[in-house]
């Protein structure tokens, strides 16, 4: 800071220092803090009184259905319609149908052989008769409707512990059900009964929520949760047999109870991430460090600069383009599996995107510019008498690298090995591109999936923030073994 002041002056430096923290502060530490805080918040829909909102609702559409069913047809018709509140009734074939009065916003569906029509009330949801539901006997007097089949208060919730109770169990609510087969006024009563008691306890279980903490563990825990994996005794001993599930055992992320598998399969995908990620790293730093020599120490001027053209040209296309070009050459009639069945070499084509090594490899030849330059950097400014002076001494090539070129290069080859790692435990499109959804997704992947697929953003929030932490721990373990320092990278320009 004393050195930019007295060159630039106070003012300007003082404006510098405050963009750079207003960047950090924009782009680094308000995002975390945003991230931590949507990871500790327990999701809206994982609270007890969303669960009573959604059986108030359910039996409310219920009861709305039935009684514009009840006026319009009548006791024991087979006609179903939707209410002034909307909501979704499912048929099944062998049904009659239902026709929305004018005016009305609903739909109707036959089904094969349906007898003649008859009007529904107006109304905006869906109403199609005919199909009995779980709970419907024979002679049932109305249709299968969803929203009454879920108006059950008896039904059944997961427990943290996986082990499961009933709604009104854990409530203290009566068990009750919209039943099929019982008269329409009994059905309409007892679908606003259950309606009435779940607003209550919504209000209730509201007022407990709102009085205590909503920050919780849970999230966090789910990346560790152990998953039931369904198999048969002769699969179980095979997936036993397998040297990376022996590796889980002994590590906790595989186990078994009472003849059953569980996998902490979060940690597995976390952990299969960052090996392939070291992997890559280990591999480019092999492939760029001789063409890095070669560049920067053991070609004349001229011929490095066309080399290095040559590296770079390849990478001015844009990175999608390069990855869906890979698609062509490994698919099962792309380039490469063409060429060896013409040639006679193979039967049938190689199956290249069921393969881990596939992704590995394109993800090495996606990042490898990031680990060549930054070597190059540091060991361009390498005084070449130190090298001379080597030889001279009698020391051989590999003293040669080991003792002088390696330790002038290590700051580059530091910021190298970390800017790979980072990029290839973050890569995104690489595995979902080229595996085509036949591998293990990658750690980014299961992000993805929690805040776009799954949408449990708060799921997503404890991955990526726990995921962010791993790699920033591992960048600081490296630094730390390979006694590298920030004010080192200062060198790598």
């Amino acid at each position: 800071m004393r050195d930019l002041a007295r060159l630039y002056g106070w003012p300007l430096t003082a404006l510098f220092a405050a963009a750079v923290l207003a960047w950090a502060l924009a782009l680094i530490l308000l995002p975390q803090v945003t991230m931590v805080e949507r990871a500790a918040t327990a999701p809206p829909r994982a609270m007890a009184s969303n669960a009573a909102n959604q059986l108030a609702s359910d039996a409310a559409t219920c009861a709305s259905i039935l009684r514009a069913q009840h006026a319009a047809a009548g006791p024991g018709s087979a006609a179903a319609a939707a209410a002034d509140g909307g909501g979704l009734a499912v048929p099944a074939f062998g049904g009659g149908l239902a026709v929305p009065a004018a005016g009305g916003g609903g739909v109707a569906v036959p089904a094969e052989g349906a007898p003649p029509v008859a009007e529904a009330g107006a109304g905006g949801g869906l109403a199609v008769p005919g199909m009995q539901g779980p709970r419907a006997a024979e002679g049932s007097v109305r249709p299968f409707i969803l929203q009454c089949e879920r108006a059950d208060t008896a039904k059944r919730v997961a427990l943290p512990d996986r082990s499961f109770v009933t709604f009104s169990a854990q409530h203290g609510l009566p068990e009750l059900a919209v039943l099929a087969s019982d008269p329409i006024e009994v059905q309409i009563e007892t679908a606003e009964r259950i309606a009435a008691l779940a607003l209550d306890l919504r209000e209730r279980l509201r007022a407990e929520e709102s009085a205590r903490s909503n920050l919780t563990w849970a999230n966090f825990a789910q990346l560790g949760q152990p998953i039931l994996i369904p198999m048969s005794e002769t699969a179980r001993a095979a997936d036993a047999a397998q040297l990376h599930n022996r590796i889980y055992g002994l590590i906790g992320l595989r186990f078994e109870r009472e003849g059953e598998v569980y996998k902490r399969l979060g940690l597995i995908t976390l952990v299969r991430t960052l090996f392939f990620a070291a992997l890559t790293t280990a591999l480019a730093l092999l492939l760029c460090y001789p063409i890095a020599y070669k560049l920067a120490l053991a070609t004349p001027p001229q011929a490095a600069v066309w080399l290095s053209l040559g590296l770079v040209v390849p990478y001015a296309i844009v990175e999608l383009m390069r990855i869906y070009a890979w698609t062509a050459i490994i698919d099962n009639q792309g380039l490469i599996n063409s060429v060896l069945m013409r040639a006679g070499l193979l039967a049938e084509p190689v199956q290249f995107k069921r393969q881990a090594g596939t992704v590995f490899l394109i993800i090495v030849y996606t990042y490898v510019l990031f680990m060549l330059f930054p070597i190059v950097n540091t060991m361009s400014t390498l005084d070449r008498a130190q090298i001379e002076a080597a030889r001279d001494l009698g020391a051989k090539p590999w003293r040669i690298h080991w003792r002088v070129i390696i330790p002038h290069s290590k700051p580059g080859i530091a910021v190298g090995c970390i800017a790979t790692f980072m990029l290839a435990a973050g890569a995104f499109s690489v595995p979902r591109i080229i595996s085509s959804g036949l591998q293990a997704e990658w750690f980014a992947q299961s992000i993805y999936n929690r805040f776009f697929e799954s949408g449990n953003e708060n799921a997503g929030a404890a991955y990526s923030f726990a995921f962010t932490v791993v790699c920033f721990v591992i960048v600081a373990l490296f630094m730390r073994a390979t006694r590298a320092r920030l004010k080192d990278f200062a060198r790598v320009r």
